[in-house]
C-alpha cells in the first residue's frame, strides 16, 4: 500500500455522530498524519483457507464541515495482514457476532495482522464484570442470576444498582431499594427468570458528582475526565440516557485507580480503555469501544485522538 492504512471495524459510518463520536476523532487525527483512512462495517471479515483473513475496507476521506462527514474515495477486498493498524471499534451488544468478530480479528494477528485493542483481551474482559479484579477499588457487590441471593443483597444494602452483565450507554440499569414492590419484576426481567446472570451493588451517592469516564492510552491516564452528570430525576450519569458531560481533571483517587490498573491492562493487549468511576470507586472496565475523546478534547483543549494516534504509531514501531 502506498501509506500507511488505518483501519476501524465498526458499526455502519452512517449511525456515527461526528460532533461527538471518537471512532471518528481517532480516524480524523490519523488523517491528518498521514494515514490512509478506512472502516470494516458488519459482515465485512471472512476467512478462506488458503487465503487467510480478508476483509472489505471502504476507504474514505473525513471533512467534519460537510454534510455527510466523509465521503467513501474506494472499496477493495484486502488481507488483515496487509493493513497496518486494525482498530476494534465495534460497539457492544457482546452477543455471538461479536464474539465472531474478535475470532477473525485474532487469526488475522496469527496470520501477522496488527490489531488494537487485543481482540482475546477484550473477549476476556467483560466491561461490567471486570472490575472483580480490582476488588479494592469496588463498593460491595454481587453478581449471580440466582433472584434470592440479588433480593437478599437489598437485607444488607438497602438502597443498590442492578445491571445486565452486557449492556451500554446505561441501558436496563435499575435503582432499586429494600421494601419497593418492583424488586420482583426488576429481577425478573435483569435474569429472564434466572436465565442471565446480573450485578447488584450498593448505590454509590456520589453519582450526583457524575460518572467519571477516565481514559487510558497505553497505560497512561489522560489528565482530565469527562464527568457524566444525571439529568433532574436520573440515577444514570451516561450521555446516551440523557447525561450532561463535564471535563474536569482527575482526582487524587482518580489518579490512583488509573495508575493501579493502567500498567497491567496495557500489559494484557489494552491500548485504549474507559474507566468508569464514581466517587473512588471503580464501576466499570471499558474495553470494546471507550467514548468521551471529542467532550474532553472540545472542553479542555487536550489531544486525546492524537495521543492514542501517537500511541498507535509507537506500538507499530515496538513491534516492527
Amino acid at each position: 500500500m502506498s501509506s500507511r492504512s488505518f483501519v476501524c471495524v465498526i458499526d455502519p459510518l452512517t449511525s456515527l455522530n461526528p460532533k461527538k463520536d471518537s471512532s471518528i476523532a481517532m480516524m480524523e487525527s490519523a488523517q491528518s498524519r498521514g494515514w490512509k483512512v478506512g472502516v470494516i462495517e458488519d459482515g465485512g471479515m471472512h476467512w478462506a483457507s488458503g487465503s487467510g483473513v480478508r476483509a472489505q475496507v471502504v476507504w474514505i476521506a473525513i471533512d467534519r464541515a460537510n454534510k455527510p462527514w466523509y465521503s467513501e474515495v474506494g472499496r477493495e477486498e484486502v488481507a488483515l495482514k496487509d493493513l497496518d493498524a486494525v482498530i476494534m471499534r465495534k460497539d457492544p451488544p457482546f452477543d455471538a457476532e461479536f464474539v465472531t468478530a474478535t475470532w477473525l480479528l485474532e487469526q488475522g494477528e496469527r496470520e501477522g495482522a496488527r490489531v488494537f485493542n487485543s481482540p482475546r483481551a477484550i473477549r476476556d474482559h467483560n466491561e461490567k464484570f471486570t472490575i472483580a479484579q480490582f476488588e479494592q477499588f469496588v463498593v460491595p457487590t454481587l453478581v449471580s442470576r440466582n433472584a434470592a441471593q440479588l433480593r437478599s443483597f437489598l437485607d444488607h444494602y438497602p438502597d443498590a444498582i442492578a445491571k445486565p452483565l452486557d449492556g451500554m450507554g446505561g441501558t436496563s440499569i435499575f435503582r432499586m431499594k429494600k421494601g419497593d414492590q418492583n424488586v420482583g419484576v426488576i429481577l425478573e426481567t435483569l435474569t429472564d427468570y434466572g436465565k442471565k446472570t446480573a450485578m447488584i451493588q450498593r448505590y454509590i451517592p456520589e453519582i450526583v458528582d457524575g460518572d467519571k469516564r477516565v481514559l487510558l492510552i497505553n497505560g497512561e491516564p489522560v489528565p482530565y475526565c469527562l464527568a457524566r452528570l444525571p439529568k433532574e430525576g436520573e440515577h444514570r450519569g451516561n450521555l446516551a440516557a440523557g447525561g450532561t458531560g463535564r471535563a474536569q481533571p482527575l482526582s487524587e483517587s482518580d489518579w490512583h485507580i488509573a495508575r493501579t490498573l493502567g500498567p497491567e491492562l496495557k500489559k494484557r493487549g489494552l491500548l485504549l480503555v474507559g474507566l468508569d468511576i464514581i466517587g473512588q470507586n471503580l464501576t466499570e472496565v471499558n474495553v470494546t469501544s471507550p467514548t468521551c475523546f471529542r467532550e474532553i478534547m472540545e472542553q479542555t483543549g487536550f489531544p486525546v485522538a492524537d495521543t492514542f494516534v501517537q500511541a498507535v504509531e509507537a506500538a507499530l514501531q515496538e513491534g516492527s
